[in-house]
């Protein structure tokens, strides 16, 4: 029977080693798992005693074929990935809602001393509709095999964003594994809760919105060609600007609706497959992020994200290198990963932290100056952790000034419009009795 050597971690967090004797990968998984043990990483020993790390998550490279050739392999391969992407594309899916409801009953399994296997198959028998239950079982497989969480999950694809991977390796790497998939959970849940408070502030002044845009339309479109129709006969008669630019939108739309129609719908579709473009998907986030208001909201949603992981990943003695590595998949941004890249560059030159932080310009004083002040203090983890506090409440607050102040803004639109819609009707009407009085 071989020998395997393995690696795992408890459910305390303390890290472990030795050598068992198993038919294969799964039953060293499932012995540990027994013990109350996640296996981290399992290295077949062969009889020359040379040890063979492997990994579920590495694949056999198959091999490349000459350049200019199309061998039947590679078409075969070529095949199989494009099947293997309509079926992950054809996976069900979880809202954001279950999915943290997903991600919160896990850590509370195993915040109650279950093994990760057995806190999947527990939730897996109670677990109910279409989706749960076949993401539960993919994850049960892969995870048997003796893939980290993490991996099983980017290996689903959708409901798992690059956001939720990061933090499942997170909870792989750190040994914390109840600690930041509670974290996670919170997370989630806050992204939910400030869609709804958007929405639920927004919702009011949409529906006026609506009813507003119905109106202009009827009234630019039929009503209002109709009442200055006469007016527009009369030569004599100069109109006045605002009604010229209404009959003038509701000429060029009464002649080109089907063109606009088509239109809109080309530039939605061309701009979703734009930002599907790895260069314009970082130059998009960066201008969000440079916007005012959503801007620096979005922000703080992510620097709080950040700073909240890297002081989970750090306290439970992750080098500073390997918990960065890690936490950027958590942010969520595109421009900010790239400029996370080069703080790591910096970091593995001997830099400090802080310095690159501060030259990327995206990330906010706040956590430069508890970076700095936890570098020098050598408390890095600990001011990280309040840091994550601060930026929490900057997040409500802004959350509060956004969903009070759009309210407002979006009615002093709609009632601009309405106005100069008035006014275009009531203008040559006016000057029109003035010139009969007259």
């Amino acid at each position: 029977m071989p020998s395997f050597r393995y690696q795992s971690v408890t459910s305390q967090g303390q890290s472990r080693s030795g050598i068992l004797d198993a038919r294969d990968r799964a039953e060293v998984v499932r012995e540990l798992a027994t013990r109350g043990e996640t296996a981290m990483a399992v290295n077949a020993l062969e009889t020359n005693g040379v040890v063979t790390k492997v990994r579920a998550s590495s694949r056999t490279a198959a091999p490349k074929p000459k350049p200019h050739t199309a061998t039947p392999t590679a078409k075969k391969t070529a095949a199989g990935t494009s099947r293997l992407s309509f079926m992950r594309s054809a996976r069900p899916s979880l809202s954001q809602t279950e999915m943290a409801s997903l991600i919160r009953e896990l850590a509370t399994a195993i915040e109650a001393g279950l093994p990760l296997m057995q806190s999947l198959r527990t939730m897996r028998r109670q677990a109910s509709g279409k989706a749960m239950p076949v993401i539960l079982e993919h994850l049960i497989e892969r995870v048997e095999a003796g893939d980290p969480l993490h991996v099983a999950a980017r290996e689903y694809g959708p409901p798992f964003t690059d956001m939720i991977i990061g933090m499942l390796r997170a909870a792989d790497a750190s040994g914390k594994m109840s600690d930041v998939l509670h974290q996670l959970a919170d997370l989630l849940e806050r992204a939910v809760e400030l869609r709804r408070e958007v929405f639920g502030a927004t919702l009011y002044p949409m529906i006026v919105a609506v009813l507003i845009i119905m109106s202009v339309i009827i009234l630019v479109t039929v009503l209002v060609p109709k009442l200055i129709a006469p007016l527009a006969a009369n030569s004599s008669f100069t109109m006045p600007l605002p009604t010229v630019i209404v009959l003038g939108i509701a000429e060029f739309f009464a002649s080109y609706w089907l063109i606009c129609i088509s239109a809109i719908v080309v530039t939605v579709v061309a701009s979703r497959m734009w930002i599907r473009i790895p260069a314009n998907r970082l130059r998009f986030d960066y201008w969000m992020i440079k916007m005012p208001i959503i801007g620096p909201l979005l922000r703080d949603v992510a620097v709080a994200r950040f700073t909240r992981t890297m002081g989970t990943l750090t306290s439970a003695g992750l080098p500073l290198l390997d918990s960065l590595r890690i936490t950027q998949g958590t942010l969520g941004n595109k421009a900010m990963i790239a400029a996370l890249d080069d703080v790591q560059d910096k970091v593995t030159g001997g830099k400090s932290l802080a310095e690159p932080l501060e030259r990327s310009g995206l990330f906010p004083p706040l956590l430069i100056q508890v970076v700095g002040l936890g570098e020098r203090s050598g408390r890095l983890e600990n001011m990280l952790l309040h840091a994550a506090t601060a930026f929490d409440r900057r997040v409500n607050t802004s959350v509060k000034v956004f969903t009070k102040a759009l309210p407002p803004v979006l009615l002093i639109v709609m009632a601009a419009v309405g106005g100069f819609i008035l006014a275009a009707i009531l203008l040559p009407l006016l000057s029109m009795q003035e010139a009969m009085a007259g």
